[in-house]
C-alpha cells in the first residue's frame, strides 16, 4: 500500500520521502517503482523525461526526523491500534504545526488513533484501496476532532493524484468495507442453509445481477486472511449487529489454510493460476411437457406469461391448476413451501421462479423447488425454461432467491449507511462502484429493481426467518412505503 501511494504521489509531481522501519525496504520500493516506469517507457506508454521526473521525486530516508519538512505524512503500517498511535505521537514531535497527518487504516477508528495527539484537528483517515494506482477511489475520513480544512486539503490532493475522494464519517468499515458486508456474508448464509453451492451462487449473481465476480470468486481473490478478519472487525465494532454476522464457513477455511488463489485452493482450486470449475450439467431431456399454471400472485406475472408463450408452453388459465399441471409461483422473499401452503397449491407440483429482475436483462433463470417437489416436475420446469438456450439454475427452497436475498441485503445496508449520515448518497454510490466494482451503486440498484420490491423481500424474509438481520433500514422503509427514489436527498 505504501509503495502504491508513493507511486501516485510522485506521478502527481510531489517530492515523496519514503521511510520504513525495516532497513532497506524504502530503497527496495523505489527500485521496484523505477523498474515499473522503465517498462512503461519500453512499451511506449510513458516518455523517458516523465519517467525521470517520477524517479527524481522519490527519496528514501533513514529516520522519522527526516520527514520534518513534509506538508503531508501518510502512514501505511501494520493494522494495529497501538502501533499506529505510537507512530503518530512520535510524528507530532517531528513535523511542523501545519503538516497534515493521515492514516491509511481500513478498519480502525480514526478517532481512537488520534487519541492523545496534541493536534487531532490536522489528522484524518486517508484510505486507499489495493492496488492503489488502479483503484481510483480514496476515502477521506474525519475523526471527531478533525478540522474540515484537513479533509478538504486531502480531497484536493487526491484529485491531484488522479483519484476520486469520497467523504466519510469515522464509523466501522467507513463506506466501502461497510457497504460490502452484504455481498459475501449473505452468500455465505445461503450456502450454510444448503440452498446452493459456491459455484452456483457465483453463477447466479454474475448472470442475473451483473456482478463481475461472484462472492466466492471475490473472497478467493482477496484471500480469507484479509476478508474474514474484516467481517469480524465490522461485526464486533457494531456490537454484534446481526446484519454483519460473520460465517463459521470462512472461519474454518481460514484455520485450514484454504485462503484462495494465493494458496492454490479456497472455495475453488487453482492450477497454474487458473480457476477449476466443474461444468454445469445440461438441461434434462423431457419427452412430454405438462401444461403450466401461473399463480395470480406471481411477481411480474404478465411478463412471466409472455415468457412462457415465447417458450412454447401450454398455459392453463383457470382459477386453479388441473391435476397434471406444473404450478409456477414467483414470490418476493417468501419460500416456495410457504407460498404453496398459503395459496393451497399442491407442493409436489409447485416450482418457484425468480422474477425480481426483468428476464430480458439477465443471462440466467433461477428456479427453486420445495421439499415435496416431484423430480419429474423439477425436470420439466428446468427443460422448459432452458428451451431458448438461456442458462438455468435450480436451487433448493429458501426464503427469497439468491439474487433477491443478496441484492436486498446490499440495498438495506447502503440505506442504513445514509440513514446514519456516514456519507452522502452520491459518495456512497461512487465509493461502491469504484471500490467494489459493483455493476450499479447499491442505491441505484434499489431504484432499478424497485424500493417497494426490495422492502417486500426484506419484510417477507423477516417473516420466514424471524431474524433481525433482515430488519429494513428506516430510510428504506420510508421510501419503499411511498415509492421515493433511494437516491433522493432529504431536505
Amino acid at each position: 500500500m505504501g509503495r502504491g501511494i508513493a507511486q501516485i504521489a510522485a506521478q502527481a509531481g510531489s517530492i515523496v520521502k519514503l521511510y520504513d522501519a525495516q532497513p532497506g525496504a524504502a530503497a527496495k520500493a523505489i527500485s521496484a517503482l523505477a523498474t515499473q516506469w522503465d517498462k512503461l517507457v519500453e512499451k511506449g506508454r510513458l516518455d523517458e523525461a516523465t519517467a525521470a521526473r517520477h524517479k527524481a521525486g522519490l527519496q528514501p530516508v533513514a529516520a522519522l526526523e527526516d520527514l520534518a519538512d513534509c506538508d503531508l505524512v501518510v502512514e501505511a503500517v501494520v493494522e494495529r491500534l497501538d502501533v499506529k498511535k505510537s507512530l503518530f505521537l512520535s510524528l507530532e514531535t517531528v513535523v511542523s504545526g501545519q503538516t497534515v497527518l493521515a492514516t491509511n487504516t481500513s478498519s480502525l477508528s480514526v478517532t481512537a488513533i488520534a487519541a492523545g495527539m496534541q493536534h487531532p484537528g490536522r489528522f484524518a483517515g486517508y484510505h486507499f484501496f489495493n492496488p492503489v494506482p488502479l483503484m481510483k477511489v480514496v476515502e477521506v475520513i474525519a475523526g471527531l476532532k478533525t478540522e474540515a480544512a484537513t479533509c478538504e486539503s486531502l480531497a484536493s490532493y487526491a484529485r491531484q493524484m488522479g483519484h476520486t475522494p469520497v467523504q466519510a464519517q469515522d464509523t466501522p468499515g467507513f463506506i466501502v468495507n461497510h457497504a460490502g458486508r452484504g455481498y459475501g456474508t449473505e452468500a455465505l448464509r445461503i450456502v450454510s442453509e444448503g440452498i446452493a453451492d459456491f459455484a452456483t451462487i457465483d453463477r447466479i449473481l454474475k448472470d442475473q445481477a451483473g456482478f463481475k465476480l461472484g462472492p466466492f470468486e471475490l473472497m478467493d481473490l482477496t484471500a480469507l486472511d484479509v476478508s474474514h478478519p474484516v467481517m469480524e472487525s465490522v461485526y464486533q465494532q457494531y456490537y454484534d449487529e446481526p446484519r454483519y454476522r460473520p460465517s463459521a464457513i470462512t472461519a474454518q477455511r481460514l484455520a485450514g489454510g484454504l485462503l484462495g488463489r494465493k494458496t492454490g485452493e479456497g472455495f475453488y482450486r487453482y492450477k497454474d493460476g487458473a480457476m477449476e470449475v466443474t461444468p454445469e450439467p445440461p438441461a434434462p431431456s423431457v419427452t412430454e411437457m405438462p401444461p403450466v399454471w401461473v399463480s395470480p400472485r406471481a411477481a411480474r406475472r404478465s411478463e412471466l406469461l409472455q415468457l412462457l408463450k415465447n417458450l412454447g408452453a401450454s398455459i392453463e388459465s383457470g382459477a386453479s391448476p388441473s391435476m397434471n399441471a406444473l404450478v409456477l409461483v414467483a414470490p418476493l422473499g417468501f419460500d416456495i413451501t410457504t407460498v404453496a401452503v398459503v395459496e393451497r397449491l399442491d407442493p409436489a407440483r409447485t416450482i418457484g421462479i425468480d422474477m425480481l429482475i426483468d428476464d430480458a436483462a439477465t443471462k440466467r433463470r433461477v428456479l427453486a423447488t420445495n421439499p415435496a417437489t416431484r423430480s419429474d416436475m423439477r425436470d420439466a420446469a428446468h427443460a422448459l425454461f432452458a428451451r431458448d438456450g438461456k442458462a438455468v439454475s435450480v436451487i433448493r427452497d429458501s426464503g427469497g432467491f439468491v439474487t433477491q436475498r443478496v441484492v436486498a441485503t446490499i440495498v438495506n445496508i447502503a440505506s442504513d449507511i445514509c440513514q446514519q449520515g456516514i456519507c452522502t448518497p452520491k459518495d456512497l454510490e461512487t465509493a461502491v462502484t469504484l471500490g467494489l466494482g459493483y455493476p450499479l451503486g447499491p442505491l441505484v440498484m434499489g431504484d432499478r429493481y424497485g424500493p417497494t420490491n426490495i422492502l417486500e423481500v426484506l419484510f417477507n424474509m423477516q417473516t420466514v426467518y424471524g431474524d433481525p438481520r433482515y430488519r429494513p433500514s428506516p430510510r428504506l422503509r420510508r421510501r419503499g412505503a411511498i415509492g421515493l427514489s433511494l437516491m433522493h436527498e432529504e431536505s
